[in-house]
């Protein structure tokens, strides 16, 4: 009975978990170039029963009673990082970037393109929000205010008048001078990328982050005056939010009902008249 119990605490504990998972996804349903998080569930290894303290044989030569489930848990939580919709925003410093051809993995795994921009301990980290702004310096920075890389890893000081980014990421002031070039950083690996707030993503991966630019074997463009959505899709968002919470109260049921049955077997069982 008891492993009843550990089978329903493990059911609701993943889907709070699950319902938690959920609910960030919705909460950035508006935030430019938000990847929604998807769980894998996995059950833990299933425990065989056998008949003990009988002869008695279920089948020729075997005791076996049969196999009893141990509960599941939430393995992990990885991004989805399909491509968002992409909406006009009219503003100079917002920058879309569209995917085309990409190469695909050993692992089958489609590899992801990113903007690279410089946090607050110097440390390179990638991102797909293009709503960017002008600091006070002139530097092109994201709007939490780190610094957005160039192709060859530098900071872009564009000065404080008006830009033009064409579809290679090249940055133009008003006389058409060449200020430098947003970079796009190719992840190859992209299940690597853990997230860190603030749209930020860390690479932890062994493979170098190669750039895009100048790579015959993708395909991609920078739209000026455009933002990337988010890939979240709310209708199915509350849609799973609301089946977790169905889950999540079956096995508190369950859990309730093993609770009532202990009870009466401390209370009851076993009483003397």
């Amino acid at each position: 009975m008891l492993r009843g119990l550990y089978t329903a605490g493990a059911g609701m504990i993943a889907q709070q978990r699950r319902q938690e998972l959920l609910t960030n996804n919705l909460a950035n349903a508006n935030t430019p170039g938000f990847k929604a998080d998807q769980g894998s569930f996995r059950s833990f290894p299933n425990q065989l029963i056998q008949a003990m303290g009988t002869d008695h044989r279920r089948t020729a030569g075997s005791n076996h009673v049969g196999e009893l489930t141990t509960g599941v848990y939430m393995q992990e939580r990885t991004p989805n990082f399909r491509q968002g919709d992409v909406y006009e925003t009219f503003q100079t410093t917002d920058v879309a970037l569209l995917q085309g051809a990409l190469p695909i993995g050993d692992d089958g795994q489609q590899a992801s393109l990113f903007y690279t921009v410089e946090n607050n301990n110097g440390e390179v980290r990638y991102t797909r929000n293009g709503n960017f702004t002008i600091d006070g310096a002139g530097y092109l920075t994201n709007s939490q205010g780190n610094y957005v890389l160039g192709n060859n890893g530098e900071r872009l000081n564009v000065g404080n008048g008006d830009i033009a980014i064409n579809a290679n990421g090249e940055i133009y002031d008003n006389n058409e001078q060449l200020l430098g070039q947003i970079n796009v950083a190719m992840v190859l690996d992209p299940a690597q990328l853990v997230k860190e707030g603030n749209g930020l993503l860390r690479y932890d991966g062994e493979n170098d982050v190669p750039s895009a630019i100048g790579n015959g074997d993708v395909t991609f463009q920078l739209q000026q005056g455009f933002l990337e959505r988010s890939n979240v899709d709310t209708a199915q968002t509350m849609t799973e939010m609301m089946t977790a919470l169905r889950t999540f109260e079956a096995n508190q049921r369950v859990l309730q009902a093993y609770d009532r049955s202990l009870e009466r077997t401390v209370n009851e069982v076993g009483k003397i008249g």
